[in-house]
C-alpha cells in the first residue's frame, strides 16, 4: 500500500474546519465580503449568480442571527459586515446591530440572486458595482475557494480552470485526484500509522459539535427532531440505546444549526451538516464506551476521510443526500474500526449502509434536514453493529459490488449520472 500519510493529514487539515451557518448561504456572504473589500465604496447595483446546487441549498436554510431564511440576507451580511479574512466562519463575526442592518439592507434594496447551469457544483459569481468602480469575484470547487478577483477589468487573482480544445463529441478529461486510485482498506492503514499530534486537532469536532447539539436538547428549535427523541427516551417510548442516544445528538445539533442558532461547527468536506453525521455518532459511542483520546481522534480521522473517499465519485455537491452516503458512510466505517471490527467488517459495515440509505435525495438545506441525519446517524451506527457480528450484504447485491471499493464507484455513478437531471426537477 501506499504511504500517503502526509497527504491525507493535509487532506485533513483542508476539510475538516470550523463553519457558521449552512455552508452553502456562508459561501455567498463570504464572496459578498470580499467583493464589497474590494469595490471599497458604496454599493449601488449587485448581480450574483450560484450553481444549482448552491441555489437548492440555500434557499430555504436559517442564517445565524437572523430569522430571515435563504441566500439574500447572507449575500447582505456578507456586505454590510462580513470579513472575508474569516473564511467560512464570516458570518460569526457579525454584531446584533450588524445582523438588523443587514436585514434592513435586504428591505431596501434589490438583490440579484439566480441559479446558472455551471459544469461546477460549487460555483458563486458576485458582481458588485459602486459610482466609480466594479468587482468581480468567482468562488469554485470548495466553498472557500477564491478562483477569480477582478477590478474595473484589472485581473487581481485568475485560478479559473482553463479550458481546454476537445473534439467533437469527446468527454474533456477529469484531472486525477488522489482519491481515485485510493481504497479503503489503503486509508485505514494509514490513518493507523500517523502521528496522533497531527490529527488531535480532530478532537475539537467532538466539543464544537457536541454544543451545537445541547443548544438543540434544551429546547425545541427548528423541526424539534432531536429534543422529540430525548423526550420520547424520558417517557420510555425509545430504548435508551446507543443508535437512540447517537440519533438524539446527531439531529439536535441540526435542529439547531439549520434553524440558525449563531455557533459554529467542525465542518467535513465543505458542509456542516456532514460534519455532525461525521462526527456525533462516535461522540456518543465514546461517552457510552470511553476510549483514549488517541483511538478516538483515529476514528473521526477515518471517518472523515471515507467521506472524502466517497465524495470524490457522487461529487461535492451531488443529487443525493450527503449525510446519509457519504459522511454516515464514513461514520460507521470510524465507528467499526473504534469497536476493534476487522477490516472486512469495516468494509462491511460500509456495504451495509450503501445497501441502506443509497436513494435518500438531497432536497436541499433546510430544518427537516435534521429528520435525514437522525436515519442516517442512527444507520451508521446499526450497519457498525451488525457488521461486527457478521451481518453484511453480499456482494452483487443491487449497486453492492465484488468490493466495498467497487461499491464506492457504483454509489458515485448513480449519485453522478443516474441522478443528473433530480437538481433541476427539484428546483422547478
Amino acid at each position: 500500500m501506499r504511504d500517503i500519510r502526509n497527504e491525507l493529514v493535509e487532506m485533513l487539515r483542508n476539510e475538516v474546519k470550523p463553519a457558521v451557518g449552512c455552508t452553502e448561504p456562508v459561501a455567498l456572504a463570504l464572496a459578498c465580503a470580499k467583493a464589497k473589500e474590494l469595490l471599497g465604496e458604496e454599493v449601488i447595483d449587485n448581480k450574483m449568480l450560484v450553481s444549482n446546487n448552491i441555489f437548492k441549498n440555500g434557499m430555504g436554510v436559517g442564517i445565524p442571527g437572523s430569522k430571515i431564511l435563504g441566500l439574500k440576507v447572507a449575500a447582505c451580511m456578507g456586505i454590510v459586515g462580513g470579513k472575508s479574512a474569516d473564511g467560512l466562519s464570516v458570518l460569526e463575526g457579525l454584531t446584533e446591530e450588524e445582523v438588523r442592518e443587514s436585514e434592513k439592507y435586504l428591505e431596501e434594496h434589490t438583490i440579484s440572486v439566480e441559479p446558472t447551469d455551471s459544469a461546477d457544483k460549487i460555483y458563486l459569481e458576485v458582481m458588485l458595482k459602486g459610482a466609480n468602480h466594479e468587482v468581480l469575484v468567482k468562488i469554485r470547487g470548495r466553498h472557500d475557494n477564491f478562483t477569480y478577483l477582478a477590478k474595473d477589468g484589472e485581473v487581481i487573482l485568475d485560478n479559473e480552470p482553463k479550458e481546454e480544445v476537445v473534439a467533437d463529441g469527446a468527454k474533456e478529461e477529469r484531472k486525477e485526484t488522489l482519491m481515485d486510485n485510493a481504497t479503503v482498506a489503503e486509508i485505514v492503514d494509514n490513518v493507523e500509522k500517523m502521528d496522533f499530534e497531527d490529527i488531535k486537532f480532530l478532537l475539537d469536532g467532538i466539543t464544537m459539535n457536541r454544543a451545537m447539539a445541547e443548544v438543540g436538547l434544551r429546547e425545541k428549535t427548528g423541526v424539534g427532531t432531536g429534543f422529540g427523541i430525548k423526550e420520547a427516551i424520558k417517557a420510555g417510548e425509545l430504548g435508551d440505546d446507543l443508535v437512540n442516544y447517537a440519533m438524539m445528538l446527531t439531529s439536535a445539533a441540526s435542529d439547531a444549526r439549520m434553524s440558525g442558532v449563531k455557533m459554529p461547527v467542525m465542518s467535513s468536506n465543505g458542509s456542516g451538516n456532514h460534519g455532525l453525521t461525521a462526527i456525533l455518532p462516535i461522540a456518543a459511542y465514546n461517552e457510552r464506551n470511553p476510549q483514549s483520546d488517541e483511538r478516538v481522534a483515529r476514528a473521526l480521522a477515518i471517518s472523515h476521510l471515507i467521506t472524502a473517499y466517497i465524495k470524490n465519485f457522487t461529487g461535492r455537491l451531488s443529487p443525493m443526500c450527503g449525510c446519509g452516503v457519504a459522511a454516515a458512510i464514513g461514520c460507521t466505517a470510524g465507528l467499526s474500526w473504534l469497536m476493534d471490527a476487522e477490516q472486512s467488517q469495516i468494509e462491511g459495515a460500509m456495504e451495509n449502509m450503501i445497501a441502506n440509505l443509497s436513494g435518500m435525495i438531497c432536497d436541499g438545506a433546510k430544518p427537516g434536514c435534521a429528520c435525514k441525519l437522525a436515519t442516517a446517524s442512527s444507520a451508521a451506527v446499526q450497519n457498525a453493529i451488525l457488521a461486527k457480528r457478521g451481518c453484511i450484504v453480499p456482494g452483487l447485491n443491487g449497486i453492492v459490488g465484488r468490493s466495498v471499493d467497487e461499491s464506492v464507484r457504483a454509489l458515485g455513478c448513480v449519485g453522478d449520472e443516474g441522478m443528473s437531471v433530480t437538481d433541476n426537477v427539484i428546483l422547478d
